[in-house]
């Protein structure tokens, strides 16, 4: 027992959230007498926030170079008004109009990124910038209006879900959908594998490994709740389309973050920026590439925001910056930069997700979850400077 409190107290930073994720799940979940464990309550949870998942992953490039991007909310505000301009009146093909989403979000982000990395303008004050041009072009193009409806071929990737070919496996009275639990098998086995391999190489290499029964409880524990999680999905409609598109996000950036030499260049960048230049990283490509991407994936949220909504409104992207920069910052991205990991930004969202989620069943008022939502994010960063503080003693 001693040994399992010493490993979780010296990676608390990395443990930590996961367990006050499940702590705050199985809270909601008694408090609301199973409702929040209903199918169609975590269905539903996954596609409210799932714009604030896209949003975290590309913010937690942000934040490791000590920096945000108060931009992303205005720049969903105005592609999203370009998607309605383009498909509700000019009638547009709707994937021709994705695409040409993405490349606005491209010529969004380069423009920023120019002024940052290269006339060298603070983060701060060229998206602080980018808030106010883009959502201020955004309202000159809806004009006050709401653009609706989208076709269906646009709704789905936000709403849709995976077809079953086999039309679900029935066990008594129960029906599952037969290619979600084919999914969650493989991902589980995907994950087994890889943290077998991963514990190999640290062995090899002669690295601090868990002692294995501890090795053994963590992987079993993360397959369960991949099963279960599974199997709630299963039990409703099956894994829904958006949470596919989350997964390739999360995979693909989670391997450039700790696989690529362009991710190192990042965390290089984030620990100590002149020693990375010195060190022959051109620091001035590393953050132009940080703001095109940041806001690619602005493009991404808004296309999935207005699908999901069924609509283009003036109000849009109200406040998305700051429910990504807090999903980071709450996941365990340093103030400083330097640290932090894209499954931490992801499980910070998920953790404002569930707060929102379970307030909103327990008729808490959303003046409350605002105030609440500010403290957690308080408490975190409070954390991470006093654990930076005790490391340096």
């Amino acid at each position: 027992m001693n040994t399992l409190f010493a490993i979780l107290k010296k990676n608390a930073r990395q443990y930590g959230m996961i367990i006050a994720l499940a702590v705050a799940m199985i809270l909601f979940g008694i408090l609301t007498n199973g409702i929040f464990f209903r199918p169609v309550n975590l269905t539903n949870l996954v596609l409210q926030n799932s714009y604030v998942l896209i949003l975290a992953v590309g913010m937690l490039l942000c934040t490791l170079t000590g920096n945000v991007d108060l931009s992303v909310g205005s720049v969903v505000c105005f592609v999203g008004a370009v998607c309605g301009v383009m498909i509700v009146d000019l009638q547009m093909n709707p994937y021709l109009v994705m695409f040409l989403a993405l490349l606005i979000g491209a010529v969004i982000g380069m423009w920023q990124g120019f002024w940052i990395a290269f006339v060298h303008v603070p983060p701060f004050i060229a998206t602080l910038a980018g808030m106010l041009v883009f959502r201020g072009l955004g309202q000159v193009i809806m004009q006050g209006q709401t653009k609706a409806p989208f076709p269906k071929e646009f709704q789905v990737i936000a709403s849709g879900y995976i077809n079953d070919p086999l039309g679900g496996l029935t066990l008594g009275s129960t029906t599952f959908h037969f290619l979600s639990i084919v999914i969650g098998l493989l991902i589980i086995a995907f994950i087994i594998v890889s943290e077998i391999k991963k514990r190999k190489k640290q062995k090899e290499y002669n690295f601090d490994v868990l002692p294995g029964g501890i090795w053994i409880a963590k992987v079993t524990a993360i397959a369960l709740v991949l099963m279960v999680f599974t199997v709630v999905f299963a039990l409703y409609r099956g894994f829904p389309n958006i949470l596919i598109v989350l997964g390739v996000l999360i995979i693909g950036y989670q391997f450039v973050t700790s696989k690529t030499v362009q991710g190192r260049h990042i965390y290089a960048l984030g620990g100590n920026a002149k020693a990375a230049k010195l060190s022959g990283v051109k620091t001035n490509w590393v953050m132009f590439w940080i703001y095109t991407n940041m806001a690619i994936l602005a493009s991404v949220a808004a296309i999935v925001f207005v699908a999901r909504l069924n609509a283009a409104t003036p109000k849009a992207g109200q406040n998305f910056e700051m429910d990504a920069i807090a999903a980071c910052y709450v996941g365990g991205s340093a103030v400083s930069g330097g640290i932090g990991t894209i499954i931490g930004a992801v499980v910070g969202g998920l953790f404002i997700g569930v707060l929102n989620n379970g307030m909103s069943i327990l008729g808490v008022s959303t003046d409350w979850q605002q105030a609440i939502k500010g403290l957690v994010l308080l408490a975190a960063v409070a954390f991470d400077l006093s654990s930076k503080a005790r490391s340096t003693k």
